[in-house]
């Protein structure tokens, strides 16, 4: 037994002598590329390498790091000979400067609360001591009255201080254990983050000889993102419309971004990157399911008419806008096309703390020539819609995204700027204009219903008013429509159109014209529906 023993301790201290040393390293968060629902994470750092193995640990990282993206690159004489990853659920991420100072706000108010019920135990013993030769007092013959009286006149003054003084110390002491409570609620709201692990990052490394080398690391961490928005500004229809292309950014990895070098990109990690194949499609008879007289039957609900986002659209409040002389500018950003995605870099540092809010940054700030025209349609709401068409819009680089609608610098709405067009003019909707007035009712002098035989012709009228209040002329295009049959026995006929182009396939009756200023413009569209008289039609 002691022999074997004698053996093996050799070979303990072989292994323990040949495990590489561990060395932990700092390296700040040097640059950030933050893509629609995730970051990748750049350190950067000077490392001094003694002679031969010695492992490298970079830790506090965030634990929501994709092992699998990992890159470990080293420039100076050694060699890297292995990257490893993982979570220390031993250690917990670094507390944030915000999470420390509601502590020691905390720890301040909790010695105030102590000093404070420190006194008001001083003032009960004081009172205790008041009551208790008060009894001695009135056990005492030889005071005079008036002596008697001065003595009493001490003994309810002192007990009065005693009260007053315990009650307001009462009450502070109840103001700080409120503002005690909000600063513990405050505080549980930001200690999510202080109860997740910490992330490691080690590499193995070898050389030689004592040298001096640098390290980058870099990752991709999920729980951050962006998403853009856009301010489209239009102060004028004889103008450019200026789009502000802005990035929403947030973050959540546990890992606060300080003046870090940010870089935004539409590029999307998630989605494979492998080419999807086409399986054989395979057709047979359809055997329909026959089903039970028995069974209900249910109507397929209304389809959502093409107008009713348009006059949802239309429903928001003026906000003026403050303009100033000079109108200040966003930090530079310099714009990266790709062979299939697009960055934005940003070139001042930036903080983003890990808080999950959400942070806006102006990325792009662009003048761009459009062509204005108004568009109504006064059959769903009494509103002149402006609109731009954007010819050079694939050259901006813009991702579909919300829009904020100013014209004339008041606010007018909110839009949805829509890229996914496969068209050269991008269409991009300006909100309404109260200087131009729509207006449509029915002639009820030429709206009439009549039975001739067996059928019944119902024919109906309309004048359509338009009105440019502006100082320029406009372009406007008008649309309303006319019913389209799906049945022979119904037949339905144009009237007055005020040369207007009708689609009788869709039943859509057109306008394309131009109001001077001042000017008043009237449009008529009459139709016809002639149906057998015993059917009912409902055309309104």
């Amino acid at each position: 037994m002691k022999k074997f023993m004698l053996l093996l301790m050799p070979a303990l201290f072989f292994c323990v002598s040949a495990s590489p040393a561990e060395k932990e390293i700092k390296a700040a968060i040097e640059n950030v590329t933050v893509y629609p629902d995730r970051a990748r994470i750049s350190h950067e750092t000077k490392v001094d390498i003694p002679a031969g193995t010695t492992t490298l640990v970079l830790g506090g990282l965030s634990p929501y790091i994709d092992a699998g993206s990992i890159q470990v690159k080293g420039f100076g004489d050694f060699v890297i000979l292995s990257v490893n990853h993982q979570n220390n659920y031993l250690q917990n991420l670094e507390e944030s400067p915000e999470v420390k100072s509601l502590r020691d706000q905390i720890e301040a108010l909790q010695a105030k609360v102590e000093d404070e019920k420190a006194a008001i135990n001083v003032l009960k013993e004081k009172e205790a001591f008041l009551v208790a030769n008060r009894g001695i007092l009135v056990r005492e013959t030889s005071f005079s009255l008036e002596q008697l009286r001065s003595v009493m006149d001490l003994y309810t003054t002192g007990m009065d201080q005693v009260a007053t003084t315990t009650l307001k110390k009462n009450r502070i002491i109840k103001d700080y254990e409120k503002q005690i409570a909000a600063l513990q609620k405050q505080l549980a709201d930001r200690m999510g983050r202080q109860q997740l692990p910490s992330g490691l990052i080690s590499a193995t490394v070898q050389s030689g000889k004592a040298v001096q080398g640098r390290l980058t690391i870099s990752y991709v961490t999920g729980n951050a993102g962006w998403y853009p928005s856009y301010d489209l500004r239009v102060d004028d229809i004889t103008k450019p419309v200026t789009i502000y292309y802005k990035a929403n950014v947030f973050q959540n990895t546990g890992v606060d971004w300080k003046d870090v070098k940010l870089s935004f990109s539409n590029a999307t990690p998630q989605v494979s990157g492998n080419l999807p194949e086409l399986s054989a499609w395979f057709i047979d008879y359809y055997n329909p399911v026959v089903i039970s007289a028995a069974g209900t039957t249910r109507r397929n609900a209304a389809p959502m008419k093409a107008g009713e986002a348009m006059m949802e659209m239309a429903v928001a409040a003026d906000m003026m806008e403050r303009v100033a002389e000079q109108e200040a500018y966003a930090p530079a950003v310099e714009v990266k096309p790709g062979q299939t995605t697009v960055s934005f870099d940003v070139s001042i540092p930036f903080s983003v703390p890990s808080d999950g809010k959400v942070q806006t940054l102006e990325i792009q700030r662009t003048s761009t020539p459009a062509e204005y025209r108004y568009l109504t349609i006064p059959k769903l709401a009494p509103h002149a819609y402006l609109t731009g068409n954007i010819t050079n819009w694939a050259q901006q680089s813009l991702i579909g995204g919300e829009a904020n609608l100013y014209f004339e610098n008041t606010f007018v709405g909110k839009s949805f700027l829509d890229v996914n067009q496969m068209t050269d003019t991008l269409t991009v909707s300006l909100g309404t204009d109260n200087s131009i007035l729509v207006k449509r009712e029915k002639r009820e002098d030429f709206t009439s219903r009549r039975v001739l035989g067996q059928n019944k012709t119902e024919t109906y009228s309309f004048l359509i008013t338009l009105r440019n209040n502006k100082a320029v002329p406009v372009r406007m295009a008008v649309k309303d429509q006319i019913p389209v049959s799906t049945n022979s026995g119904i037949e339905v006929s144009a009237g007055e159109l005020s040369r207007g182009s009708y689609n009788s396939t869709t039943g859509e009756v057109r306008w394309d014209l131009e109001l001077k200023p001042g000017e008043t413009r009237e449009l008529i569209m009459t139709y016809s529906v002639r149906y057998p008289k015993e059917r009912t039609i409902i055309l309104e």
